[in-house]
């Protein structure tokens, strides 16, 4: 277990200096920051000047070495257009972005559990159907579609919910229903294969032929070995929809880092989009670090030390 331990941490490491590397080359070479500050009326000598200004006018690499350097000692930087530190930045809407991911997930698992329960219990029926068409529908739809459907029928002809900002849990509504819907298929897919092999295992049959009750079959003894699986899965997920938060942010006008990263995209400024690019990357790797040390450790065979 300690060796598979160590090789998944050592790859973790490795992933993360990948996308150390990836973030900083594409943000520097796919546009000029130095634009990005002056903006477009900008003279030649003030983009030249603000390249000497910000160290713009080094080399490539030895920019990079001296950006992981200050990573290592916790600076990510300070603004160009704010003037502030980055992770002051990120810290005040983390926050926004951390709540719309947890009701996100909340709403996909409480539509994922039941329906993926039931269509293991009742296959190849309308149940099954209906569960399996939420699926294909829910992973279809585009997130920023879908946002804007909600947004046309529930905030602008029915008027129940808020469109934009986040004051209230009433401003999570809409975006959580957005963002979860898009979660919940690979989860519901999951439990309903996880449920039919279980209910078809020996240990199932040997307690329906005691005389087991049903429910008592179903949650207390299938579900409980079933469900395992999708705890490592939802933590996987969890890191997708930090990503996938900046489309959905962007669309209600969430004040959170997904909104945050659209507006620092959208002004180039470079400091704010590599922070925010490192921290959900950072975010996903250990999500999934831990999923993966979740499954070994339900694995009999890496706990007793087997390959």
């Amino acid at each position: 277990m300690l060796t598979y331990l160590l090789r998944r941490a050592t790859m973790a490491v490795v992933v993360m200096v990948i996308v150390s590397v990836i973030c900083f080359v594409l943000s520097n070479v796919a546009s000029d920051p130095a634009v990005g500050i002056g903006g477009a009326q900008a003279t030649d000598e003030d983009l030249a000047l603000i390249r000497k200004t910000y160290g713009l006018d080094r080399p490539l690499p030895v920019r990079y070495v001296e950006y992981v350097s200050s990573l290592l000692q916790g600076d990510f930087g300070t603004s160009y257009l704010a003037k502030r530190p980055v992770l002051e930045m990120i810290a005040e809407r983390l926050p926004v972005t951390a709540l719309l991911a947890f009701l996100s997930m909340a709403l996909a698992l409480a539509i994922a559990l039941p329906l993926g329960c039931a269509a293991a219990l009742w296959p190849n029926t309308i149940i099954d159907r209906f569960a399996q068409f939420l699926a294909v529908a829910g992973q279809a739809i585009p997130n920023f579609w879908a946002g804007l459907l909600l947004i046309v029928v529930f905030g602008v002809q029915l008027r129940w919910l808020p469109i934009s900002g986040s004051d209230t849990l009433a401003h999570f509504v809409l975006p959580s229903i957005t963002l979860g819907t898009f979660a919940m298929p690979p989860l519901m897919r999951l439990i309903r294969a996880g449920m039919i092999d279980v209910l078809a295992s020996d240990y199932i049959r040997t307690a329906r032929a005691m005389g087991i009750r049903p429910v008592a079959l179903t949650f207390k003894y299938a579900l409980k070995n079933a469900v395992l699986p999708v705890i490592s899965l939802a933590a996987v997920q969890l890191g997708f929809m930090l990503g996938g938060s900046i489309v959905v942010e962007s669309i209600f006008a969430l004040n959170g880092v997904g909104y945050l990263a659209w507006q620092s995209m959208s002004r180039s400024d470079m400091p704010v989009i590599q922070a925010i690019v490192l921290l959900i990357s950072m975010i996903y790797i250990v999500l999934t670090l831990a999923a993966d040390l979740l499954n070994g450790f339900m694995d009999p065979r890496l706990r007793s030390g087997r390959k």
